[in-house]
């Protein structure tokens, strides 16, 4: 029992000092951020963000979760504007590859013809293959089903 004590004590510290680092490369990422949309108003952010340790601390707790609510928030819409048409575009290219093949496509020629990267022919391959659409001949010749 005293081993598993210490245990959830030297992970508790760890969790502890990685959050502090997450703070703090948040923080770098907000000076930036801030820098880069509006130099002149960084200084009045940073003299607003200064503030006692202790208080420092304890709205950081509180502030970190709306700050990540509101970063997922505003790119959330973003991706969700182009990312129902992209997905289609990809399918549909690696799709048209394999059908006008007659003894099936390889990734890398995949590659040449789409100029598509592997991750995205990867997954545009399973999804391929989930919608029944392809079948793999052997590991990396697809061909239409």
């Amino acid at each position: 029992m005293k081993k598993l004590t210490d245990q959830l004590e030297s992970v508790s510290k760890f969790l502890v000092n990685l959050s502090k680092q997450v703070e703090k490369i948040s923080n770098q990422i907000d000076k930036h951020q801030s820098s880069k949309a509006k130099p002149a108003g960084a200084k009045k952010a940073s003299a607003a963000k200064a503030k006692p340790a202790g208080a420092k601390k304890a709205s950081a707790a509180k502030a970190k979760p709306v700050e990540a609510k509101k970063a997922s928030a505003a790119k959330a819409p973003k991706a969700k504007k182009g990312a129902p048409a992209k997905p289609a575009v990809v399918l549909d290219t690696v799709y048209d590859v394999i059908k006008r093949s007659k003894k099936g496509v390889t990734i890398t020629k995949l590659k040449e013809k789409t100029s598509l990267g592997t991750r995205q022919i990867s997954n545009a391959l399973y999804k391929l293959s989930k919608q029944g659409k392809i079948e793999s001949l052997s590991r990396g010749l697809y061909v239409k089903k």
